[in-house]
């Protein structure tokens, strides 16, 4: 297996994971409640989302009003993960993964509660503050429980709840806010985040082995090129996911002229191709430095112009999807492999920053469908916009991030 390692990570992996071995009982149980983690984090996003129309009907507000609150989550990802990472940087992983569950359990209920849209615009933003961190500091202890050389299908296994939460929390989450409810959406959340902070404090590991760094090691890590080049890279290339997800529905119904019934399904689809193509991913980023994310977006720019020209019949358009889903996730956890090669004295900052380049990716595709569209060009012009953010972050790391080498860094042990 091709292993990577610069200044002393490959010894403190190793140092780390001869203690793993006597501190966790069961390594599979923290991953599972790691996963679980995200899958109640990644439902309260995604199924957001789905009860938007409700929430302004409820909260007397128009809809574009209402999508604030959609916003101010993905801007508390965007910046307030990032505050959080570097408060808590000395915080010993588990116990700062135990503290972010219980501010997500706070962001939600308060969420839940809401008695207008500007005080649930702040609830959204608290509880989009700890999915960055919760990704960053999971991935280091998933990275902990596999041992060296699997950073990638770590951060994969953290990734997968949220991928779990496409296919089915946004789906159930929204069923149940148009049959109970919005409030009532949240309050599941609540119930699938108090089960997960049950997990996590019965099965992630005491260990100093985990302990934090200094900030000023985080602060350090920003300061290198290479680090901010791959969110430049991720923010450009990921954002033509959004730039079809966002528009699922129109392009069922508008495009391949089909009854809205089958959109669900349409969801669905996409996110079964994520969760496949996460795990694929997780395995190659472990195994090659930049595979993963060439074949990855090279993947998905070919799927794009494939439903530019012909998705318009849903015997293209449901492969299509599945296929982006799949192309795209093959990428993402190479992006946090080599964050992390460019900033190994903070893998936590790290994954914070993959998750903040996500939304950021999220912002780009949306805003990009939306100008071509109101430009009158289609509805499947969408991916055209994503075609040419990816292109241009595929570019990027090809000319710029692929020839950079990580410069060499002490590890604390």
């Amino acid at each position: 297996m091709h292993q990577r390692a610069y200044g002393g990570q490959c010894a403190v992996e190793e140092n780390r994971h001869t203690f793993a071995t006597s501190t966790i009982r069961n390594p599979k149980l923290t991953l599972f409640a790691l996963a679980l983690g995200t899958f109640a984090i990644g439902t309260g996003e995604f199924g957001s989302n789905g009860i938007i129309q409700l929430v302004a009907s409820d909260l007397g507000v128009s809809v574009p009003d209402a999508t604030y609150a959609i916003t101010a989550y993905a801007f508390g990802v965007m910046v307030g993960s990032p505050a959080i990472t570097l408060l808590a940087a000395r915080v010993n992983r588990r116990t700062l993964l135990l503290g972010l569950i219980v501010l997500f359990l706070v962001g939600n209920t308060l969420s839940a509660l809401a008695p207008n849209i500007a005080l649930l615009v702040v609830f959204r933003f608290i509880a989009g503050s700890v999915q960055g961190a919760f990704f960053g500091a999971g991935a280091v202890v998933a990275a902990y429980a596999y041992g060296p050389g699997k950073g990638g299908k770590a951060f994969a296994t953290v990734m997968g709840g949220l991928t779990v939460a496409t296919i089915a929390g946004s789906p159930l989450g929204t069923f149940i806010g148009q049959n109970a409810g919005w409030r009532v959406m949240y309050w599941t959340v609540v119930a699938v985040g108090l089960l997960a902070g049950a997990a996590l404090m019965s099965w992630l590991p005491r260990t100093n082995d985990l302990r934090g760094s200094s900030i000023t090691s985080e602060l350090g890590a920003l300061r290198r090129r290479g680090v901010w080049l791959m969110v430049i890279v991720a923010a450009l290339g990921i954002s033509s996911i959004f730039a079809v997800y966002t528009f699922i529905g129109p392009f069922v119904t508008d495009a391949a002229l089909r009854d809205a019934s089958l959109i669900p399904i349409a969801l669905a689809v996409f996110g079964l191709g994520m969760a496949v193509g996460n795990q694929v991913g997780g395995r190659v980023a472990d195994r090659y430095e930049s595979r993963g994310l060439i074949w990855g977006y090279g993947g998905v720019l070919a799927l794009l112009a494939l439903i530019g020209v012909a998705g318009s019949d849903l015997v293209v358009l449901l492969p299509c999807l599945f296929g982006v889903g799949a192309t795209m996730m093959v990428a993402i956890p190479t992006i946090q492999v080599r964050l992390t090669e460019f900033a190994p004295d903070a893998p936590t900052l790290m994954g914070t920053l993959n998750l903040a380049a996500l939304n950021l990716a999220n912002s780009l595709g949306a805003i990009g469908g939306a100008i071509v569209l109101d430009a009158g060009w289609g509805t499947l012009s969408t991916v055209w916009s994503g075609f040419v953010l990816t292109t241009a972050g595929l570019l990027l790391y090809v000319v710029t991030v692929a020839r950079v080498k990580p410069t060499p860094v002490a590890v604390r042990v």
